[in-house]
């Protein structure tokens, strides 16, 4: 899971961001593995018709919609033939539709056509990029539906995967989801995808600007993941718990009202 690719990045999002190089570096790690990635509908049919999955394959996705995606990991995904999944905040493009909010500089939807044209995966990661799980049932579908309208409306066919924005989905969310038309979706986790996951909470592995190329091999071969990520997956227990507290809290008092 990548978000920025930036030599630059706004402070806001320079811990989850990448240098071009680096990206470059770790793309070079996949090419050196034989790892063959997909993109996430074609895994998910896999997983859901039992057709054969290639040899080693990886999603590359990426998170928001960050203009240096198209500016600097396009360049090398092309280099190496690689598809990837781009998962699009409508409201934080830079277009007609946009709502402000966006923490860095965005692509434009002539970016995300030409990833398109490319080869990537356009998905659906909600208008305003809100936390899904704390806002009430008429949001939640508003987020996942007029997302998933505008990306048609734009590119001429609907998303078909989704991925939920900080990773943060319940029951509720992810049958949202599935009822707004996506067919699968990508949560974070820190842990290799399954297909015991189901199609609507599958994981994904973090990669920050901090990631160095000896831990990136580590996270493709999916080694020593729970040492690379045990801060991580104390801190999601914890806000879990929060999370849970806040959301009773809010429909407690949506009740009395």
């Amino acid at each position: 899971m990548y978000h920025a690719v930036a030599h630059r990045p706004a402070r806001a999002v320079r811990g989850l961001s990448v240098a071009p190089e680096a990206f470059a570096a770790q793309m070079m790690v996949l090419a050196e593995y034989r790892c063959t990635p997909l993109t996430t509908a074609a895994l998910a049919e896999a997983w859901r018709t039992g057709k054969p999955l290639p040899e080693r394959p990886v999603l590359v996705t990426f998170d928001d919609g960050y203009e240096g995606v198209h500016r600097h990991a396009l360049p090398v995904l092309a280099e190496h033939g690689f598809p990837a999944t781009l998962f699009v905040s409508t409201g934080w493009l830079r277009s007609p539709h946009g709502t402000g909010g966006a923490l860095d500089t965005m692509l434009d939807w002539d970016q995300v056509r030409e990833l398109a044209a490319a080869g990537t995966e356009i998905g659906g990661h909600t208008h305003t990029h809100p936390q899904l799980d704390q806002v009430d049932d008429a949001r939640l579908r508003y987020e996942a539906e007029h997302c998933r309208e505008i990306v048609a409306g734009e590119l001429g066919s609907a998303p078909v995967s989704f991925a939920y924005p900080y990773g943060y989905s319940d029951r509720r969310v992810r049958q949202a989801v599935r009822a707004a038309g996506y067919a699968q979706a990508l949560a974070v986790g820190n842990a290799c995808a399954r297909r015991a996951q189901g199609p609507y909470a599958l994981r994904r592995v973090t990669v920050r600007r901090s990631t160095t190329v000896d831990e990136f091999r580590r996270l493709v071969r999916g080694r020593a993941l729970g040492r690379l990520f045990a801060r991580d997956r104390a801190l999601t227990k914890g806000y879990a718990v929060v999370r849970r507290a806040r959301r009773a809290v809010t429909s407690a008092r949506r009740l009395g009202a």
